[in-house]
């Protein structure tokens, strides 16, 4: 007799499958990605219709299959994320983290990636800004990908004092006799950059960062990103497009 599985996951993309059901892609904290058959779950009738939208995070009761279609038997919301799904700008940020994410997942296989997700997003649901939630995330995975941020001395000559910039081609801060030109950020950057990387992001109760620099750490991280992880998200083009309307 098959066993039902009790697993805290989020709902990436759904597929139809026939007239009345969907296969689920799932994000779980136990298993990483899984597949799962929802039978009869767009029913006009049935229960799990709403439980089972994308983006959905919940328990979900399956019997559980390695490496195969599981079967989805039941379901219970841990958090709608309402305030997120009434702004469609909220919506894509929330579509890139979850991608981003599942990404970063395939390379290093560790279940914590799960928790600093949910975390952001709730946080984001809570009301605090969403871009530099999104960056606090974005700096924190780059050690799950094993090209972690160089922020205690020159990526060159290893000097930790006369730091005048950072360099996402470099991979780290330089000091001034390393310097050779590169675009010089902020150093209120570097700090921004170190205090992402160690925050616990449960503890953050508000967020105080100017429009600039949230831009000029979007623009490092971009860079950085493309250079060192060769990541292309279409999620993450279509909330740019979003933010310029």
């Amino acid at each position: 007799m098959e066993m039902i599985t009790k697993v805290e996951g989020i709902i990436v993309k759904t597929t139809n499958y026939g007239e009345t059901s969907l296969i689920i892609e799932l994000y779980t904290k136990e298993y990483g990605t899984i597949g799962i058959m929802g039978k009869g779950v767009k029913s006009m009738k049935s229960r799990l219709r709403a439980l089972t939208q994308k983006f959905t995070y919940g328990f979900f009761y399956i019997y559980y299959k390695e490496d195969k279609l599981s079967i989805l038997k039941d379901a219970d919301i841990i958090n709608p994320f309402t305030h997120i799904h009434e702004d469609i700008t909220l919506i894509s940020y929330l579509n890139y983290i979850t991608e981003l994410t599942t990404q970063v997942y395939k390379e290093s296989q560790n279940e914590d990636l799960f928790t600093l997700m949910i975390d952001g997003i709730t946080k984001i649901n809570d009301g605090l800004n969403p871009s530099v939630i999104t960056h606090i995330l974005e700096v924190k995975y780059l050690d799950y990908l094993g090209v972690g941020l160089h922020l205690n001395s020159c990526i060159n000559c290893g000097e930790t004092k006369s730091i005048v910039t950072i360099d996402p081609d470099q991979g780290g801060l330089l000091c001034k006799d390393c310097y050779k030109g590169e675009r010089l950020y902020p150093i209120k950057i570097i700090k921004l950059l170190r205090m992402y990387l160690l925050v616990d992001i449960k503890s953050i109760t508000k967020l105080d960062i100017s429009p600039d620099l949230e831009k000029e750490i979007e623009l490092f991280l971009s860079s950085y990103y493309h250079r060192y992880t060769g990541m292309y998200l279409q999620s993450k083009d279509f909330l740019k497009k979003i933010e310029t309307l």
